[in-house]
């Protein structure tokens, strides 16, 4: 017996690790001398960032009815809740592999037998037989498998707390951009209708200049097509208006229709500055969730490697049993019988499919650097193109905005100049078409621009933070669940922070 556990503990201590060790990807090498493209101009005029407003983003724009809507996204919304229940999965798939340490068979057996004999001529026989026992089986970690195993379910668990991350950001920019899509559709109403009105009096005044014989039926019927065709933009208008609003109520897990706290503040599109600035481009691609997922899955997929690489060598185990076994004959003796000892398994005749098992894990790894590198090129993409959408739609806005103020004295000098017989009405016709076109424009434009801003806040991965300090689940949630299974804490147990980082050791987590 001691010969045996000596030879364990010098088996135990003789482990080794297996495969190769993870090592955070390195950035493409363009990143490196990328100073942040559009956005480095962006920062040239504005101030030094200030901490937490990335987090919240969306308080910029100083629209209350906005950050509900936002806060109760980010909690109600379906695939939040299902971003947050992967990442119960994730847990209790990282208790699976931690429990892989530990003794893999602990197995207890009973036998309780009435046996009988029947033989012709001779009398009958029965008994009553028992029997007990308890086997284990503990795969020693002698290559690192089972530590392995712990360091994939563990970067796993990290990234799907990521794609929780993800989500949540991905929640924040949809409410905000329907939001902001309502607010501009609600202004184009409010453009379409006013200059309905403008142009049912000129159709009025013509109709009455037609009747009196000082007019002709050609400006009548001109004034009434520009009337009318104005007139159609707005139930189309009010249809889209319907259905962004619907998309908007779907996120929030509402019936489909209006939302009454948005009754007040109508056609006024929410505008803000950019006012948070990055330090480092690499760094701000870093911390954006999807590329700390597309991290981790790489993590995950090199520790895979490792197990694989362990399935060609012997598998050593401790192994031990304990019988008790008794009959009710009489004169019959009990007999207790145990073992113990270690056992070896090598599938040598098996090299060609764990070889190639091995090349397979290691393809994949791979696919996902690939993978990892074309996120963080797109999501450098992402930046440049919202900076330069935001840079370049706000020096339109310039431009348009004073396009809107000629239009508008254009038309004002049009109609004094047709009451005065100086120009014919084609002239107020054309001018109430550039005016009308000339408002839309300019409406559609600021609708752009907070969309670009807010594209852009969503390209630098902000609106996360503030999900870490909630539960992953709700009460009802939690309390249905821990009622049809055994959750014990896992359920409770609030996220990692988020500097936090996976445990690669191998080690069980606490």
């Amino acid at each position: 017996m001691r010969a045996i556990a000596g030879a364990a503990t010098m088996l135990l201590s003789a482990c080794t690790t297996v495969g190769p060790d993870f090592k955070p990807p390195q950035v493409p090498s363009w990143l490196a001398n990328w100073t942040g493209g559009s956005l480095e101009s962006l920062a040239a005029d504005r101030r030094a960032p200030r901490s937490g407003q990335l987090q919240q983003w969306w308080r910029t724009f100083n629209d209350p009815v906005l950050e509900s809507l936002v806060a109760e996204a980010q909690r109600v919304n379906p695939n939040v809740r299902t971003a947050g229940l992967r990442i119960m999965e994730a847990r209790a798939q990282l208790g699976i592999a931690g429990s892989a340490l530990y003794p893999q068979v602990q197995q207890a057996t009973s036998d309780l037998l009435w046996a009988g004999e029947h033989r012709t001529g001779a009398r009958d026989t029965s008994a009553v037989t028992l029997s007990a026992g308890f086997q284990i089986g503990w795969e020693l970690d002698f290559w690192g498998k089972f530590r392995r195993s712990i360091e994939a379910a563990d970067a796993s668990y990290f990234a799907s707390i990521a794609q929780y991350d993800d989500v949540q950001v991905l929640m924040a920019a949809q409410v905000a951009a329907l939001y902001c899509s309502i607010r501009t559709v609600e202004a184009r109403l409010v453009i379409a209708r006013e200059n309905a009105a403008i142009q049912k009096r000129s159709l009025e005044i013509n109709e009455r200049l037609f009747k009196g014989g000082s007019d002709s039926e050609l400006d009548v019927q001109q004034a009434k097509a520009q009337y009318l065709g104005t007139l159609s933009t707005i139930p189309q208008l009010e249809g889209v208006l319907r259905q962004t609003q619907n998309a908007l109520s779907t996120l929030l897990v509402r019936a489909p229709g209006p939302l009454p706290e948005m009754a007040a503040g109508k056609d006024v599109i929410p505008q803000a500055e950019l006012d948070v600035i990055v330090d480092m481009p690499a760094e701000l691609l870093r911390r954006r969730p999807d590329i700390r997922t597309a991290e981790m899955q790489l993590a995950a997929q090199s520790a895979l490697i490792g197990v694989s690489v362990a399935d060609l060598y012997p598998s050593i185990s401790l192994l031990g049993s304990i019988g008790l076994s008794a009959t009710s004959l009489g004169g019959s003796s009990r007999a207790l019988n145990w073992a113990l000892g270690p056992s070896l398994v090598w599938n040598v005749f098996d090299y060609g499919r764990l070889t190639n098992t091995v090349l397979v894990q290691d393809a994949r790894f791979q696919q996902l650097y690939e993978q990892y590198q074309d996120a963080v090129l797109r999501a450098a993409r992402e930046v440049d193109d919202a900076a330069v959408g935001f840079a370049k739609t706000g020096e339109q806005i310039v431009f348009l905005a004073d396009a809107v103020v000629a239009a508008q004295r254009s038309l004002d000098i049009a109609n004094i100049q047709y009451r005065e017989g100086l120009t014919d009405f084609q002239r107020v016709l054309d001018s109430q078409r550039v005016f009308f076109s000339q408002q839309e424009l300019l409406v559609n434009t600021r609708g752009n621009l907070t969309q670009n801003l807010i594209a852009l806040y969503k390209a630098m991965g902000g609106g996360w933070e503030q999900g870490r300090s909630r539960p992953v689940l709700d009460d009802a949630t939690r309390e249905t669940m821990g009622q049809r299974t055994d959750w014990k804490s896992m359920l409770t147990v609030p996220l990692p922070a988020p500097d936090a980082e996976p445990n690669l050791s191998g080690t069980p987590r606490p």
